[in-house]
């Protein structure tokens, strides 16, 4: 099975669905004497929590994408850099003799 990244606001919404779902089941047995729309505003609530969750999830991997890829570009720049002088250093060299 591959790896996926962990997903919370996925997690929050299974739960708040799970647990409104558990609500009509324990009025459907009647062992819960509930109106009807009684689950729906926390279901709403915990709809919009894991909503948010998951934006300040997505922007957080951006984030750190974007910084992955900025060290990943000075490293590059870096590594050309000492290319460049080390080919400058042997022409001179050459040329001395």
């Amino acid at each position: 099975m591959n790896r996926h990244p962990f997903e919370p606001g996925k997690l929050i919404a299974g739960l708040v669905v799970l647990a409104a779902g558990l609500l009509y089941a324990l009025d459907a047995a009647g062992e819960a004497d509930l109106p009807p729309f009684a689950p729906l505003p926390p279901l709403v609530a915990g709809l919009c929590l894991a909503g948010l969750v998951s934006a300040l999830t997505f922007g957080a991997r951006m984030r750190r994408a974007r910084r992955a890829e900025r060290g990943r570009a000075r490293g590059r720049a870096a590594w050309e850099e000492r290319g460049e002088r080390g080919e400058r250093e042997g022409r001179e060299g050459r040329e001395e003799r």
